[in-house]
């Protein structure tokens, strides 16, 4: 590689080709040489580290504290030092607040619709379905009224403890197996076949927790004490010894939920990929990089860089959770029949109801949802949904234009 620094560059100083007395033939000057009267201007020149500055044929070293002028008619592809910092900080800036607005709206402001639809699910007394948004709306309000705004973010801590666990499980397995966490670029069915087995490890690991997870998260908080940060572990390991948690007769074994509980994960996790890769291709064809756009144009592709992604994880959750609400409804009756729980009454929302059910399995849970309930039944609760997607659609366009606004004027 060529190097950059001009032949005249003597490690002291440079002067350019058209300083008279001082060409390309002038030899260099040495450390000890005592020649810096004959160069006043030297003197305020601040010294030249090789590598320290791009210097060109034909471009003098900036006095110390002046400012150099760009050149007429040219054309800076890069920035200054300190606008280009600035620029960066604010795009990083930019990333973080986007990516934790829309991890606050999954995981902290949803919760209230993950609950309601859950009590929905599970309870077989309900005559009102709510299919629609509308009266989602208006029973989660009777119940925050009769029983506190606690009562809609129940269970919250339990959920991020499941996560947790199911993201140091399918850790942990990873290591100690030849199963692949991730899929290379050149994957063949032997890698797919275990990243999935590795997935299904993962969701029978952290089943039992799930399970108490979940009954925290249907408990009416009427007759509930308030429930420790650790409850959901000590439930968790109780249901798998079958010690120290009151549970009935009609309790399933854990080995009898293993399939429904794989499948639905696996199933979840196949259909959010394949759409989270098919979304991404889409707009990355519709967006295509364009090097030569004006200043303001590239400050919203700086934007629009962050969105991909949050805009293909939300269309594959939503299609996995819609796709596999039916499921999901199955799984969760299974998960809490003899819990002896206690949900609210999701037709009113001013009273309790207990669960009694008696299914044998999941054919069996399907058969009867079938036939008293009808094929709507396995949609029950499906309105909170639509409340869920649509409230994080909003915030996730709100946080948008925000930033917009942010980066144009900082432009």
């Amino acid at each position: 590689m060529n190097s950059r620094r001009p032949e005249s560059f003597d490690g002291l100083s440079y002067r350019g080709r058209e300083d008279a007395g001082y060409g390309s033939g002038f030899p260099p000057r040495s450390f000890n040489t005592s020649g810096g009267a004959e160069h006043p201007q030297w003197v305020t020149t601040p010294l030249d580290i090789p590598g320290s500055r791009n210097l060109h044929w034909g471009e003098r070293t900036p006095q110390y504290g002046a400012v150099t002028p760009p050149a007429p008619g040219a054309n800076n592809e890069e920035a200054p030092l300190g606008t280009a910092s600035a620029g960066d900080q604010l795009n990083r800036f930019a990333g973080f607040g986007i990516g934790l607005a829309s991890l606050f709206t999954e995981n902290v402001l949803a919760h209230p619709c993950i609950v309601f639809r859950r009590q929905c699910q599970v309870n077989y007394h309900a005559k009102n379905y709510h299919l629609s948004p509308f009266s989602v709306i208006v029973v989660m309000y009777n119940v925050t009224k009769a029983q506190g705004p606690r009562a809609l973010w129940k269970g919250m801590g339990s959920t991020f403890i499941v996560q947790g666990i199911t993201l140091g499980a399918e850790g942990i397995v990873s290591e100690c197996s030849p199963l692949p966490r991730e899929l290379s670029r050149k994957w063949n069915p032997k890698q797919i076949a275990g990243h999935l087995l590795l997935k299904g490890l993962t969701f029978v690991v952290a089943m039992p927790f799930y399970s108490a997870s979940l009954v925290e998260t249907v408990q009416s908080e009427i007759i509930r004490d308030n429930p420790g940060i650790l409850d959901c572990l000590r439930e968790g390991f109780g249901r798998v010894v079958g010690m120290g948690v009151p549970h009935s007769k009609r309790l399933l074994p854990l080995w009898g939920l293993i399939f429904p509980t794989i499948s639905h994960g696996v199933l979840h996790y196949i259909i959010s990929s394949a759409v989270q890769k098919l979304v991404l291709l889409v707009l990355q064809k519709k967006s295509p990089s364009r090097p030569n756009a004006e200043s303001r144009d590239s400050v919203q592709s700086m934007l629009d860089s962050y969105f991909p992604e949050l805009i293909a994880s939300f269309a594959a959750n939503l299609c996995a959770d819609v796709l596999l609400y039916p499921m999901e409804t199955v799984l969760h009756r299974l998960h809490i029949q003899g819990t002896r729980t206690i949900i609210d009454n999701t037709d009113l929302g001013f009273e309790v109801l207990p669960i009694n059910t008696q299914y044998e399995g999941m054919r069996d849970c399907i058969n009867v949802i079938n036939r008293e309930e009808g094929l709507l039944g396995f949609y029950k609760g499906f309105g909170a949904i639509v409340v869920q997607y649509s409230l994080h659609a909003t915030v996730l366009q709100i946080t948008k234009m925000i930033y917009s606004v942010l980066l144009q004027n900082s432009a």
